[in-house]
């Protein structure tokens, strides 16, 4: 069975890596940016490793996306 906070972070890892094709980056070029390594990043678009909201506001700062583009629930 699959919750509903199963979809919401599925739709986050779908979110983070359009907005990384978008803005024309590599997952190494990511990793150099912003401090985990490829594997990880590798890690976390699979949805094999939660993302905390640290790492979040850095990928927002990095693709220049607000949080809401990534958990658009988020409250305002």
């Amino acid at each position: 069975m699959v919750s509903h906070y199963d979809k919401r972070f599925e739709y986050l890892v779908k979110r983070l890596r359009r907005a990384r094709e978008e803005a024309d980056l590599s997952q190494s070029e990511v990793a150099e940016k912003v401090g985990p390594t490829q594997p990880l990043v590798s890690r976390i678009e699979a949805g094999q490793r939660k993302i905390d909201p640290i790492e979040l506001a850095m990928f927002c700062r990095l693709y220049r996306k607000p949080v809401r583009y990534f958990v658009p629930d988020m409250p305002v």
